[in-house]
């Protein structure tokens, strides 16, 4: 039986283990998973390696079908907004790195604002972000969206109640908007519980690699759970519309968070795999008269590995 601290500490390593798997998620691609490397979690029961194993196989078939998904946006010129919300750490970023991974970026776009500067306070709220919209043929995740007026701007009073009031009022109206204008509206809220976010800011402590995610903010927003709780609940309750409806995504457990976001936006758009010519490589032309010049060994990288 293992004591808190144990179960804590084990927690923490397969939550960094978890961090380092995104590097073999590039690495490993399509590759056979029996052999997979356990070095990153050289303790991990043998159930723990067969989930690991079973994650990798879906997200690679998951990942396949985003690649399908994006040629029929293309080809069908559609236009789609994706929202990603909820409390810090609870893994939108995770996820948004797997849907993006292997798409092309001048397709799928992430949108993550800074906060904003003293002339885009001034502007009507929607301003900033009705420029990072979705073109024909484009699909755009918005890593926090104007949904921080809900939460963040309210919860640390960075906005008045009357301005929130006024949000409230207007955004069924914009999204509707966006809809009538063709673009697809998909917002995800991902939950997780108060141990939860107090284990993955332990590990973000004690993870050098993931220390610059810890702001400020990020560390009064665990003092203000309670207070985030009640806005969450109230921008569920008035932004829940059937033309953008929310879907909230149970994300305790960050691997089945991940596919379980990425199987329901595939069943969110009638996607077709669609025909491609095949590729056919050209020979390369070469000219007697060429002759290649040497690279100055002054420009040249230093071999160091």
């Amino acid at each position: 039986m293992l004591s808190n601290d144990d179960d804590l500490i084990r927690r923490i390593r397969l939550d960094l283990a978890d961090s380092y798997d995104e590097e073999l998620e590039l690495e490993l691609e399509d590759r056979p998973l029996d052999g997979l490397s356990d070095s990153l979690a050289p303790n991990a029961s043998d159930e723990e390696r067969a989930e690991r194993r079973q994650y990798f196989r879906e997200l690679f078939r998951l990942q396949g079908e985003l690649v399908k998904l994006q040629d029929w946006v293309v080809k069908a010129r559609h236009k789609v907004v994706i929202i990603f919300e909820g409390r810090d750490a609870a893994g939108k970023g995770g996820v948004i790195k797997r849907i993006t991974q292997r798409l092309n970026p001048r397709v799928a776009r992430v949108a993550a604002l800074p906060a904003p500067n003293d002339r885009e306070r001034t502007q009507w709220y929607f301003q900033r972000y009705v420029s990072h919209l979705p073109a024909a043929g484009e699909m755009v995740l918005f890593d926090r969206s104007w949904y921080n007026r809900a939460g963040v701007e309210r919860v640390m009073g960075f906005c008045s109640e009357d301005e929130v009031e006024e949000f409230f009022r207007s955004v069924p109206e914009f999204e509707k908007m966006l809809v009538r204008s063709g673009i697809q509206v998909i917002k995800y809220w991902f939950s997780i519980s108060d141990e939860e976010q107090h284990l993955r800011f332990l590990g973000r402590i004690h993870d050098p690699l993931k220390q610059w995610k810890l702001s400020p903010m990020d560390l009064e927003s665990r003092r203000r759970w309670e207070d985030y709780t009640k806005a969450k609940e109230v921008m569920l309750e008035r932004t829940h519309i059937p033309e953008a409806p929310w879907w909230v995504v149970q994300a305790v457990d960050k691997k089945k968070a991940r596919l379980n976001c990425i199987h329901h936006l595939l069943s969110q758009m009638p996607y077709e795999e669609v025909e491609h010519a095949p590729i056919v490589l050209p020979p390369r032309v070469r000219h007697d008269d060429y002759v290649r010049n040497p690279v100055p060994d002054s420009i040249i990288v230093p071999e160091v590995y």
